[in-house]
């Protein structure tokens, strides 16, 4: 496991090229997919399953391209099946490793949630990260600013926020400077890639 540790150190430089767009970019900003023993594309979210893989932008897109134009089948070197929900299937997987990410944070004290608190942090200027629900009040979410030189995520839902801190829902969250805040703010750029979603301008991630 790399969990902000040396291997994770190491390999955060590395760079792969898109299969659907021939970029080539840090791999954090891409998805690896590789075939199972049956063929079938599976995407590789944690990038911990053997064999040859293929790499394609977190983007909806692109993923459409590389089902739509057989991509998979050329970058893997063999005939594979694409399954006809894989892009779903793949926002499905990055939302549930952001709301894992989320709830480890928490779990470290990195991490509060509710308004009051999150507003506290900002005051202190504790936070880095502000974290609201997409489908939260766009009058309430109005009332905090994202932090100087931080982060804005926007496009959870209040129910995959409430999974992250144990609770029903959850409309405001805010991650403290170091810690895990790095890694939530990139799996949370490819989330975002892959959902059609408008976080109304404020889902900036520029430091």
């Amino acid at each position: 496991m790399g969990r902000g540790g040396i291997r994770k150190e190491h390999s955060e430089g590395a760079e792969r090229k898109c299969v659907a767009t021939g970029e080539v970019q840090p791999k954090h900003g891409l998805i690896r997919f590789v075939a199972g023993p049956d063929g079938t594309v599976f995407p590789d979210v944690m990038e911990k399953l053997p064999g040859r893989g293929v790499y394609v932008s977190a983007d909806r897109a692109a993923l459409e391209r590389a089902a739509k134009k057989k991509l998979f089948a050329r970058g893997l070197k063999t005939q594979v099946t694409v399954p006809d929900d894989l892009v779903d299937e793949v926002e499905r997987q990055l939302a549930r490793r952001v709301v894992d990410l989320i709830s480890m944070a928490r779990k470290s004290g990195d991490a509060v949630a509710g308004y009051e608190k999150v507003k506290t942090w900002l005051d202190k200027e504790e936070a880095e990260v502000l974290i609201q629900a997409s489908d939260g009040s766009g009058r309430g979410k109005s009332k905090l600013s994202t932090p100087h030189f931080g982060k804005y995520i926007g496009w959870l839902t209040a129910d995959e926020l409430g999974m992250a801190f144990g609770r029903q829902s959850v409309i405001h969250a805010a991650l403290a400077s170091g810690g895990l805040a790095k890694r939530v703010v990139e799996e949370a750029q490819r989330l975002r890639g892959m959902r059609k979603t408008d976080d109304g301008g404020k889902g900036r991630t520029e430091g």
